[in-house]
């Protein structure tokens, strides 16, 4: 019981995060800085809010959860298992860019892990959501590379962007009350042996961009939302991103 809790717990922050920020990137459709961008982040949001959608199916067909329009457009901002990265509003391009950058990289890592968990339907899921992701992050080190060598303006722009993320990226990896669980049944290596691979990961790459990542050590996290707590941002998400699914939850579309 402990581990069936533990790998929903688990299938949840990652369906949450995935249709959140699949939601938050969309909001670049038709105010991208060039018409390319415009297309590319509507179609790095199709590709999230896909996966979330295979991921709240694994909830519904082996945890016996409502189907996923139910779970993804039918619960409070509380019950909700997201972190507070990928609830913040787009804010200016830099930002993010950033946030898709520190976000994808996790990603990746997280979903070449679980290629090898012992829970097989999220081992088999994970090779196929892996094809997408990787083009997610060639197109994240494609514009922060460029970016950041490109003028001291937008050099300077990009690193700002990586401070005030950073805290917030380190949020993806707050630990579940179950953590244990998983790790001791392979069904996942665990948050913060995730965070270790990303931060050498990140670091490499901005490094060699000539960015300065912030340490670890000195960083205080924001935490909360794998436990339920979220930004003032979440709430009037959901509302906007429910509307007409509210209209009639029975509706067949």
């Amino acid at each position: 019981m402990t581990n069936e809790h533990a790998t929903k717990e688990l299938l949840f922050k990652m369906a949450d995060d995935a249709l959140i920020i699949g939601h938050r990137n969309s909001e670049w459709t038709g105010i991208g800085p060039t018409i390319e961008e415009d297309i590319a982040f509507s179609s790095m949001s199709q590709d999230k809010i896909g996966h979330a959608q295979a991921l709240y199916t694994l909830l519904h067909e082996h945890f016996n959860e409502a189907d996923p329009d139910a779970l993804g457009f039918g619960r409070t901002a509380t019950n909700f298992k997201s972190c507070w990265l990928v609830e913040l509003p787009i804010g200016a391009y830099d930002f993010t860019l950033m946030r898709h950058f520190l976000f994808d990289h996790a990603e990746i890592l997280r979903y070449q892990s679980l290629q090898q968990s012992s829970f097989t339907p999220l081992a088999q899921l994970s090779g196929k959501i892996i094809g997408e992701i990787k083009y997610h992050i060639l197109h994240a080190n494609t514009w922060v590379k460029q970016l950041s060598t490109s003028t001291e303006e937008a050099h300077a722009r990009i690193q700002t962007a990586l401070n005030t993320v950073f805290p917030y990226a380190l949020g993806i990896f707050e630990t579940g009350d179950n953590e244990q669980a998983l790790i001791n049944d392979a069904t996942f290596i665990g948050e913060q042996a995730l965070q270790a691979h990303w931060y050498q990961k990140i670091s490499g790459l901005l490094n060699s961009y000539g960015l300065t990542v912030p340490n670890i050590a000195d960083t205080n996290p924001v935490y909360g939302g794998r436990k339920g707590f979220h930004s003032e941002h979440l709430s009037p998400l959901l509302i906007e991103m429910t509307e007409v699914f509210r209209i009639d939850e029975t509706a067949e579309w």
